[in-house]
């Protein structure tokens, strides 16, 4: 895939993202929250020259440090999300303002990194942008699914297809988390 496209990928990707996260939107249970990040990870490393093959060393700094940023964005992100539970067990979550200064620091700091490499001399592909993309993602979905594992009500029999009867503590999952 050429440059463009993987750049316009990108763009589009946290567009929607970025977007999406000031709404209200219901974690799901299942297990697929790691297929979307990991497309983005096998696309950037299928890509040539996520490594500058003329400055490996610095290019490799540069894609670790990268690397760092996106986990540690991912990280702020998760926490900085609001998450509760309806009184159906259903587990929500939605952004804060917080969220939206992670994002802002975030991209700072990949500015910042990208214009060290520049100054450095190193050949900078969008793949490793795309990397870095996947692994934010990867680590808010990780941590928000495990936040929302902690808030789900464990309500007896549920688990065998059967309603919630009385005092099955369904009335009292209603739980909001304060940052």
């Amino acid at each position: 895939m050429s440059g463009l496209m993987n750049a316009t990928l990108i763009l589009a990707v946290a567009a929607v993202v970025i977007a999406r996260q000031f709404s209200a939107r219901r974690i799901s249970a299942d297990r697929r929250w790691w297929i979307g990040p990991a497309v983005l990870a096998v696309m950037a490393l299928r890509e040539p020259g996520v490594i500058d093959p003329h400055h490996q060393i610095e290019a490799s700094l540069l894609l670790g440090m990268e690397l760092a940023v996106a986990v540690a964005i991912g990280a702020g992100w998760a926490w900085t999300t609001r998450i509760w539970t309806e009184p159906d067990g259903v587990v929500w979550s939605r952004s804060t303002k917080a969220a939206g200064a992670v994002w802002a620091a975030g991209i700072c700091l990949r500015l910042g990194l990208f214009g060290i490499g520049t100054l450095v001399g190193v050949h900078q592909t969008s793949s490793a942008l795309m990397l870095g993309l996947a692994a934010t993602l990867l680590v808010r979905s990780g941590l928000l699914t495990w936040r929302a594992q902690s808030l789900q009500p464990a309500v007896t029999g549920q688990s065998q297809g059967q309603s919630p009867a009385y005092g099955d503590g369904v009335g009292r999952a209603l739980r909001k988390e304060r940052l």
